[in-house]
């Protein structure tokens, strides 16, 4: 396309982000992949001897190690702040402050900086302080508590709902938002993302069907959670799945054809969906239909008769499996970085095209590099590795 670039739209924008895991990592990958100039500052104590990972969440940034347990490092990474845009950490509460690279040292250095912080818990508040995982953060946010089969326990959604979704989603959402309005203010400001906050966040959705009286706080009550027979997985004949979601009266009556399904029989059973008054004392019924029929024919079979119509229906498939699909390699959706099979950058830029991404960087790699461009001398830099400051 004429007039595009190939750096993506944040080319320009310098990210320092402080090395931890899940969320945090998740944010420097998605600003990396959208052409910001990500440097990832690693423990010392843990880079030396390490060899570059193959995670793609460390993908396309470089990598310093500091020490800052030192003042020497903790004056470093100030220095390198003086340079940023954004800095990215994922501490508990006042961890870095202890360490002297909490947002007002920050923020007294580089008064335009936005300090994203992100955490499962927040800033403040009872549990601020104490130690969770992803499954902790949505069990507390109600999220957990929806996800899984009728009257069965709650069923983890891997880490997707916490980390990813409701943590370094929100969190790039939040530096970015701060971002642009700093350069209308020239001030910069502290971003404060908890998993927690972002998982509420994502049950916008459900808070009204809630409302309008369409499930009870319970798994598998929601038609979204596995409650209707029309919007579920199966299993066919050769043991594989398929997935369903005929949610509309016309996608539900097409269903039912592809199926051989009475529509007589079962055309009122299904909808319309988002009525509360929707016979469900049938569901068992037609469940049991649907999976007779679905164990008729092979995974591949269903998929020849279904796959493309307004069923809304796809295989569920594996990792690999998603990769070869032919929708999904049209639209470059996956890639590979050293062999190693991962995410393509996305979302899609019309003018600004993302670039391919680069691989992880070994921790420390570019601890030189970096800091002779931030004006220290090679002697200097000597010193600090003598010192242990620096790996």
């Amino acid at each position: 396309m004429t007039g595009t670039t190939s750096a993506g739209p944040l080319k320009g924008v310098k990210v320092l982000e402080i090395g931890g895991i899940g969320p945090g990592p998740f944010c420097g990958m998605v600003l990396a992949d959208l052409g910001a100039e990500v440097l990832r500052v690693e423990r010392s104590s843990a880079a030396a001897g390490v060899p570059a990972p193959k995670d793609p969440l460390l993908r396309g940034r470089r990598s310093i190690a500091l020490d800052l347990r030192k003042p020497e490092g903790v004056g470093l990474l100030l220095r390198l702040v003086e340079r940023m845009d954004i800095l990215i950490e994922g501490f508990r509460p006042g961890v870095a402050e202890r360490l002297g690279v909490g947002p007002q040292a920050c923020l007294d250095r580089n008064p335009r900086l936005i300090y994203g912080r992100m955490t499962g818990w927040g800033q403040e508040g009872p549990l601020a302080h104490a130690a969770g995982h992803d499954i902790n953060y949505i069990a507390l946010s109600g999220a957990l508590g929806l996800i899984g089969p009728p009257g069965g326990k709650p069923v983890p959604p891997l880490n997707l709902v916490g980390d990813f979704g409701g943590g370094g989603m929100l969190l790039t959402v939040g530096v970015l938002a701060a971002l642009l309005e700093t350069r209308q203010s020239g001030t910069g400001q502290i971003v404060d993302a908890a998993m927690v906050d972002g998982a509420v966040a994502l049950l916008a959705m459900f808070f009204g069907f809630r409302a309008e009286g369409y499930f009870r706080d319970a798994t598998g009550e929601n038609f979204l959670a596995g409650a209707a027979p029309y919007y579920d997985t199966y299993q066919t004949k050769d043991g594989r799945y398929v997935a369903i979601g005929s949610l509309e009266p016309q996608f539900y009556a097409l269903l039912l054809e592809k199926l051989g399904l009475e529509r007589d029989r079962y055309g009122s059973v299904g909808m319309p969906a988002f009525d509360p008054a929707t016979v469900k004392e049938r569901w068992p019924e037609l469940r049991a239909a649907i999976a007779a029929a679905f164990r008729g024919k092979t995974r591949d079979e269903w998929c020849r008769i279904m796959e493309g119509t307004d069923v809304c229906f796809a295989p569920v498939l594996g990792l690999e499996e998603a990769a070869r699909h032919p929708h999904n390699a049209a639209r470059r959706s996956f890639t590979e970085v050293d062999g190693v099979l991962q995410n393509a950058p996305a979302p899609r830029f019309s003018r600004t095209p993302l670039a391919a991404p680069r691989s992880p960087r070994r921790p420390g790699e570019d601890s030189d590099s970096v800091l002779l461009e931030t004006g220290l001398s090679k002697e200097e830099i000597g010193q600090l590795r003598a010192a242990g400051v620096l790996t």
